[in-house]
């Protein structure tokens, strides 16, 4: 296997990556746009951001299994290590909220007893946990928190790769991608 290859993602896993990093993106503009909304409005629009998490979800599940299956290229030999600690740390947290954001959201419409329309394709029926307004509110407001932190930590994510790549020129975002250079 040629060294670079070695230092970058693999294709399965860039696509899982930029596929993903899109959807929640798009996903979190979808829910800034439902909260401004009110009424049939408000809950066709919800009705996206549910189907799209799910789908999310779903994408999450893959990824996990690619990454278990398919080597991950190891970070930069030159990052100090508190950078390699908050790079796992953003990773790990990544995950924690690739999953737990949409099975929080599904649980919500879930305890207010809607299934979620996908796309009008199928509908994923509710979890069995029984109607309960008051707990539906309490885990859709912790889901929102959620969202807002995880924005923050994409900015982190998307300025530390700038950074590696831009000044540390160690291939930052490269790695991520089919192209660009990834040196030794």
């Amino acid at each position: 296997m040629n060294t670079t290859a070695a230092r970058r993602y693999s294709i399965g896993a860039m696509i899982f990556h930029w596929l993903i990093a899109i959807l929640v993106i798009m996903n979190w503009r979808i829910a800034e746009t439902a909260h401004h909304l009110k009424g049939a409005d408000q809950m066709a629009v919800y009705g996206y951001h549910k189907a799209w998490g799910m789908l999310i979800l779903a994408l999450t599940v893959g990824r996990l299994l690619w990454r278990w299956t398919h080597p991950v290229p190891p970070l930069p030999a030159d990052l100090k290590p508190w950078e390699a600690k908050l790079a796992r740390a953003v990773h790990i947290i990544f995950y924690v909220l690739l999953i737990g954001l949409p099975i929080g959201g599904w649980l919500a419409t879930s305890f207010g007893a809607r299934p979620i329309d996908f796309f009008g394709m199928f509908t994923i029926p509710t979890l069995p946990v029984g109607e309960n307004k008051e707990l539906s509110h309490t885990i859709f407001e912790a889901h929102a928190t959620g969202g807002s932190i995880f924005i923050y930590l994409i900015a982190l994510h998307i300025l530390g790769a700038l950074k590696h790549t831009f000044f540390d020129k160690n291939g930052g975002i490269f790695r991520m991608l089919p192209f660009g250079k990834v040196p030794g």
